[in-house]
């Protein structure tokens, strides 16, 4: 094995990155972690992600890439379960990790851990193997909570990131926004805290011609307004819907609400209630979850993609959205800010009101119709986030943490 290439185990102990996107636990983060390593693969490093079993089918093993592998491991029942119940099995989940390691002879540089409860599963395994351990939470319990919108996190959730950014080497975040949330919210040092922006799959996600796009999928409206996520108050879907009745100069304008699944049911028929009581049920499509590789499809197929959220760690919907040449209008979470070219490339609005969504919605429909042209140069606004660029980044930072591990005390 070359000495210059990374063993890293990954963990994502509560969501499979393999899972069905939109689903209560699989968004972004896992799109992350499975182009992360794919792509960590491909520059010759060595990449195990382990995550829980939760389903009988699962096959133990699933390659990723070259060099980069899911690792399904036994922690509880195998079927599907709430967060919170996940960190009861969590010593399972290591002890089941640890067999696995010493059964297969695997040996590893250190481990990188992603979101609260493998940060907590990343601080043991780090002790029993004296090697670093690197967390990326992806999102912040304690900032949710200040938000107040949808359920609070646990005060376990605070109490096990705050151990987490304290017992860690290093700590990695994707906006300097999140760097000062750790700092103020949990007392994190700020020399420990590295910031790498997330990347998107720029060969998935290119511009389709848009009449081809909207042929494929079916769809005969003139406008489509698109919004793509999980559905969770957090991001902001209501907000969304009752901006429709400010679009009413459209005649033929629809909104087409991608994802969900069983477990948010609720909430879903709390948004189709909510398009009755707007008099908008006609010119809203809920379309459930749908697979990435026809997401392409979807944006191309828009005229705007909409990013309504009162959080997100970074907006990850928006970049895919601008790799396939359709502007966005957000609201300002994340890094949109330093994503969108406001006027260009759409719009990032201050104050999260409908009026404010439909005005800047309204500024993108009212342009000449977009054409392959112009979807190249709004794909061209974000070269720099493809994943070998990204990965660049994150590798700088796991060697940094190395470094540091083995530097002499002083």
């Amino acid at each position: 094995m070359d000495e210059n290439k990374l063993r890293i185990a990954m963990l994502s102990a509560h969501s499979c990155p393999v899972g069905d996107l939109g689903a209560r636990d699989t968004g972004g983060m896992s799109v992350y972690i499975r182009e992360l390593a794919h792509e960590l693969g491909e520059q010759g490093h060595y990449v195990d992600v382990y995550t829980r079993a939760h389903d009988p089918a699962d096959r133990q093993i699933v390659e990723l890439g070259h060099q980069a592998r899911l690792i399904h491991l036994k922690a509880g029942q195998e079927e599907t379960i709430h967060k919170l119940v996940v960190y009861s099995y969590l010593p399972e989940f290591n002890c089941n990790l640890e067999n696995f390691r010493k059964n297969n002879g695997l040996q590893y540089d250190l481990i990188f851990s992603h979101y609260w409860l493998s940060g907590w599963a990343g601080k043991y395994l780090q002790q029993w193997w004296q090697v670093p351990h690197v967390v990326m939470f992806h999102t912040l319990g304690a900032v949710k909570n200040a938000i107040g919108i949808g359920e609070d996190a646990s005060e376990l959730r605070i109490v096990t990131e705050k151990e987490a950014v304290d017992d860690c080497q290093r700590v990695i975040v994707a906006t300097e926004r999140e760097k000062d949330e750790l700092i103020q919210r949990y007392g994190a040092l700020p020399d420990k805290i590295g910031i790498v922006p997330c990347g998107v799959n720029m060969e998935l996600f290119k511009p389709i011609d848009r009449t081809i796009a909207r042929q494929k999928l079916g769809i005969t409206d003139e406008y489509i307004v698109l919004f793509v996520g999980r559905i969770d108050p957090l991001k902001g879907t209501d907000r969304l819907l009752k901006t429709m009745p400010h679009l009413n100069t459209y005649k033929s304008l629809r909104l087409i609400i991608i994802g969900g699944d069983e477990y948010s049911r609720s909430e879903v028929e709390k948004l189709r209630k909510l398009t009755g009581e707007l008099d908008i049920q006609d010119r809203v499509t809920f379309q459930g979850m749908v697979k990435q590789e026809q997401l392409p499809y979807f944006y191309s197929a828009a005229d705007v993609c909409a990013v309504p959220s009162y959080y997100e760690s970074f907006g990850l919907v928006a970049l895919e959205s601008l790799a396939c040449g359709t502007p966005v209008v957000a609201t300002d979470v994340g890094d949109l800010k330093n994503i969108i070219r406001q006027g260009e490339t759409g719009y990032v609005v201050d104050e999260n009101t409908p009026q404010n969504l439909a005005d800047s919605i309204n500024l993108l429909l009212s342009r000449p119709l977009r054409d392959m042209e112009s979807a190249f140069s709004v794909r061209a606004s974000i070269s720099g986030y493809s994943w070998e660029s990204i990965t660049d980044g994150i590798i700088g930072e796991l060697r940094l943490a190395l470094k540091r591990q083995m530097a002499p005390v002083a």
